[in-house]
């Protein structure tokens, strides 16, 4: 039987959105994915959808990525957290691992996102960069 997870994804950019979805439902296929533009659409979101997971970009318009991870982790100390971006400073890497929350570098492949989220339903495309 195959697990089904909720995924949150949070971006300001559609397109970054659109790749990730694109690799989730290529390996993951039965994963209910929700989108948002933005923390505070995330947290509406959030009040109303039980996610698992929560993937969210650094630089976005208001709240920052590790102000969302904060305050989805003040929420539910259990839900896996992942901020991506393409700044690698080291004060965002490791305010990421302060909450907990994994660090992925933008722009996110396939290899990299399964990694991070485990085994997958159907094989990795190396395709998917």
């Amino acid at each position: 039987m195959k697990v089904v997870m909720n995924v949150l994804i949070v971006d300001d950019s559609k397109l970054a959105r659109m790749a990730l979805v694109k690799i989730l439902a290529k390996n993951y296929p039965t994963w209910v994915r929700k989108e948002a533009g933005n923390a505070d659409e995330a947290l509406q979101l959030a009040s109303e959808f039980a996610a698992d997971i929560v993937l969210m970009d650094y630089n976005m318009p208001g709240r920052d990525g590790l102000a969302l991870a904060a305050d989805f982790r003040a929420q539910d100390p259990s839900m896996r957290l992942a901020l991506i971006s393409a700044n690698q400073q080291h004060e965002i890497v490791e305010g990421a691992k302060a909450l907990g929350a994994s660090f992925l570098t933008k722009p996110v492949n396939g290899p990299d996102l399964v990694a991070f989220l485990g085994k997958p339903d159907t094989p990795v495309d190396q395709d998917d960069q």
